[in-house]
């Protein structure tokens, strides 16, 4: 089974108060999943990858084994596919969970896109921020 997941961090300041958004679709583009997560005092890179664990742990909970990410974050699509390193040691816990996760996935693919093409996933990392106050 094919998931398409969209995700995309939020942070007000640099670091700032922070919050992690993704939506989940199936094969056929239907809403699986709209996910938020709060994360109190937070950078953008931090939110970002965020956001790519908790799409993931929710499409490898419901037991998708295809998954295509896309991501307006330029910085971890390109960690993730392998072509640039990961330098800051607060960045490296994430990612070592994001692979772990991605991992799990015997197909997969991940993109950078357009922030006009994130704006679900956008909305709902705001969101996250927005609910905790």
């Amino acid at each position: 089974m094919k998931a398409i997941l969209y995700a995309d961090g939020a942070a007000r300041g640099n670091p700032g108060p922070a919050g992690a958004g993704a939506v989940l679709l199936d094969a056929d583009g239907h809403v699986v999943a709209e996910l938020t997560k709060h994360l109190g005092t937070a950078t953008n890179n931090v939110a970002e990858y965020t956001a790519l664990i908790v799409g993931l742990e929710e499409a490898k909970r419901r037991g998708f084994d295809e998954i295509e990410v896309h991501m307006d974050s330029k910085l971890v699509v390109e960690q993730m596919n392998g072509r640039w390193k990961i330098k800051h040691p607060n960045m490296k816990p994430l990612a070592i969970r994001a692979g772990e996760l991605w991992a799990a996935f015997p197909r997969r693919s991940i993109s950078h896109v357009p922030r006009e093409e994130n704006l679900i996933a956008d909305a709902l990392s705001n969101r996250a921020i927005d609910e905790a106050k």
